[in-house]
């Protein structure tokens, strides 16, 4: 696997001396680094250990993530060219580099995606899944023939390019069909578009065959059909050539909201321009000839070394169809969450009293492990019915389409409660979703803010304000994944509900700065973005230094999405120049280079890539001693730490501190879905030797929280440490 490209840089000036030009590498490209991260998930699919199914997923996960890097990170570094942006050489590799070296890599890593493919196509077939090429079932072709015409036929619409008709546009992300044609009476060649309708289904399933075995299932490609039945469309020409493309477009923001009236409307036309975005980059069929490809490339407006050639298959994200069909024996053994013990019913199933469970002591949620449905949803179900429940806030910054925290959000606010949502409307391609939930809530009665000028609201909060006793009591839950029941069964995140009246007052106060005119900068529990969660990271770190050159305990566990920030990389340096022992678990980029002498000798980077995405955030500083404890939404990133609103709590139980052990524990164990990162930018397999591993995080994770729920505890006492390396059976 290629290296992480390295960037050199200079050391922080010291106060008292100019230093001398250091040279050396200090970061790794956020760039390639997060490609290495895909390249990290495109593995999945190649390990034969994860069923069948599972694999094939991988294949569309990563195909999916490379859409997404191309239309917001690719698209950046081209808007960089083209405004002539060039950075120092100390400073790394310009946008122009940057996107030399993101070609070459993707290029490698698009090929082995197909060979992939194959493989598994193969694998499927003999477990009585078939993608078939439409010209090896001739026995199929009349009954598809007249699927086109019944089904297909009727919603295509051809576009031809000559003088009277101007290229057509292309919308991003869908698939097309370039037509060469020719007229066999003037004998001019002429080209013609098809778009592949993104509103029927890529696969289509085929009738049953006389003596196929019951359970199979056989499949062709939609473009296929249509390729098969061009002459439906062109009637009286000739058709010389047909080859799949695909255009991906710019689709990052360009808002200048403080010029904007009205957010809401300069979102909404932001989207329609969004369809219209610059092209940055073009998929072909690698059979394509030069002269289609040409055209193309002409009418597309790009240039070659935009062009990505693709064997078999274009576009992987189809291949979700065969993932949701009916084969438990394919896939990864169903997960029931958990429901943590202070929250379970009681024996003669009365619902459990989520209040009373809160007012007994904080609780920790870990999802998927634990329930969302019986955690976070019942907890604001309540909320909506409870009467003495006075006022709801929440920050949406993605939720499901079918989200029922909206839908306990609307009952609140139709029962006369005080509900305030912070829709964060600019979340990046949810965005029109966001929206619709928005107006929804609007008719309901509730208050809408849709977030704050200049900043994205990206902090897990929810406050329930109750009347008790003739007082007032303050409920809150501060998280690190969104209110999302979808990716709260896929994502694993951490919540704390508490009434801990500082973390309450907080609360109050961070909700004052969402919705009004509050410029608090001050919190006194919270660690607040961009108010100075930059400053109190860099002060804990400092903290860390201070008590090894004291010969006190000294160290830190960092678990979170992304480390590049580069005020938090060089502070980290000098805490292991300094002595201090540094874990980092990182699933994504990671601009930090470990391991080099004089410089991070005692930094140790890995990645836990698995079935579940690990998006949890979670610090630990070992504070000579007295631990101290944070989760929250935050990465070390400038745009989470100058252009967000973040929020990370501290965990002061002791039993939930001990939790959060376990899991950092249980993740730097890990011999099964571990990657380690070295000095080299080389990503490598903790188990790259094949043997028989140990500890797998979600594994381990998953069993701990049966034998909990079961044991009406989170303490089990005959569990092995991690750092035992026994079995956790």
């Amino acid at each position: 696997m290629p290296a992480v490209h390295l960037v050199e840089a200079e050391p922080a000036p010291d106060r008292k001396h100019k230093p001398k030009r250091n040279r050396r590498a200090r970061y790794f490209d956020r760039e390639l680094s997060w490609v290495e991260f895909n390249a990290r998930v495109l593995h999945e699919a190649r390990d034969d250990r994860n069923p069948l199914l599972e694999r094939v997923k991988f294949l569309s996960i990563f195909a999916n993530n490379l859409d997404e890097f191309f239309q917001v990170r690719v698209a950046g570094l081209r808007e960089q060219v083209r405004a002539g942006i060039r950075t120092l050489p100390a400073e790394g590799p310009g946008p122009a580099a940057q996107l030399k070296a993101v070609r070459s890599r993707v290029v490698e890593l698009v090929a082995e995606h197909s060979t992939i493919f194959r493989g598994l196509r193969s694998d499927l077939r003999k477990a009585g899944i078939e993608l078939v090429q439409y010209a090896k079932v001739p026995e199929d072709h009349a009954a598809l023939r007249q699927r086109f015409l019944d089904e297909i036929h009727p919603v295509l619409t051809p576009l031809a390019v000559d003088p009277g008709h101007r290229f057509p546009y292309i919308s991003t992300l869908t698939l097309s069909i370039a037509v060469g044609l020719r007229d066999p009476d003037t004998g001019v060649r002429s080209f013609a578009r098809v778009k592949v309708p993104p509103v029927l289904p890529r696969l289509l399933e085929l009738e049953r065959q006389p003596g196929q075995p019951a359970g199979q299932h056989r499949f062709v490609l939609l473009d296929q059909v249509i390729e098969a039945n061009l002459d439906l469309l062109f009637s009286g020409m000739e058709i010389e050539a047909h080859h799949l493309f695909r255009v991906t477009r710019n689709a990052d923001f360009t808002l200048e909201e403080d010029e904007a009236d009205d957010l809401l409307l300069a979102i909404e036309e932001e989207l329609r321009r969004r369809r219209f975005g610059e092209a940055v980059r073009l998929e072909v069929e690698r059979t394509m000839p030069d002269s289609l490809r040409q055209i193309l490339i002409a009418g597309i407006g790009v240039t070659e070394d935009q062009v990505y050639e693709v064997s078999g298959m274009l576009d992987l994200t189809g291949l979700n169809l065969l993932v949701d069909l009916d084969r438990p024996d394919l896939k990864a053994v169903p997960w029931s969450p958990a429901t943590p013990p202070a929250l379970q019913d009681s024996p003669d199933g009365e619902p459990a009293d989520v209040f009373a469970a809160i007012r007994a002591g904080d609780i920790l949620l870990h999802h998927p492990y634990d329930g969302f449905a019986t955690t976070v949803e019942q907890f604001l179900a309540q909320a909506a019915d409870d009467p003495d429940v006075l006022t709801i806030k929440l920050t949406v910054y993605r939720t499901s389409g079918d989200s029922p925290i909206v839908a306990h959000l609307i009952r609140a606010a139709e029962q006369g409660k005080q509900v305030v949502v912070l829709v964060e409307i600019k979340a990046r391609f949810d965005e029109r979703a966001n929206i619709a939930w928005a107006r929804k809530l609007e008719q309901a009665g509730a208050h809408v803010v849709y977030g704050l000028v200049g900043l994205k609201t990206h902090c897990k909060t929810m406050l329930v304000v109750r009347r008790e006793a003739g007082a007032l009591r303050r409920y809150v839950h501060i998280g690190t994944g969104n209110y999302n029941p979808r990716t709260a069964r896929l994502y694993t995140d951490l919540g704390l509900l508490t009434v801990r009246a500082e973390l309450g007052q907080d609360v109050t106060d961070l909700f004052n700065v969402l919705t009004g005119l509050s410029r608090q900068r001050a919190f006194r529990r919270l660690i607040v973005a961009p108010m100075g969660l930059r400053q109190r990271f860099l002060a804990l770190v400092d903290r860390e230094i201070g008590h090894a050159a004291a010969g006190r305990s000294a160290s830190i566990v960092l678990k979170m999405n992304a480390l590049v920030d580069r005020d938090c990389v060089d502070a980290l340096y000098r805490a292991s120049a300094a002595g201090v022992e540094v874990d980092l678990i990182i699933r994504g980029a990671c601009a930090l280079i470990p391991g080099v002498a004089g410089l991070s000798e005692r930094i140790r980077v890995r990645s836990i890539v698995g079935e579940l995405l690990e998006h949890s955030r979670i610090w630990r500083f070992q504070n000579g001693g007295e631990l101290e404890w944070y989760i929250g939404s935050a990465d070390l990133m400038e745009r989470n730490l100058d252009r967000r609103i973040e929020a990370l709590t501290p965990i002061q139980e002791p039993e939930l501190q001990a939790e959060l052990d376990v899991i950092l524990e249980t993740m730097l164990a890990d011999d099964r879905r571990a990657w380690t990162l070295g000095a080299d930018g080389r990503w490598l397999r903790v188990d790259r030797d094949g043997g028989p591993t140990k500890v797998d995080t979600h594994a381990a994770l998953r069993k701990r929280a049966l034998r909990a729920a079961a044991a009406g505890s989170r303490r089990v006492e005959s569990e092995a440490r991690p750092g035992s390396m026994e079995p956790w059976a």
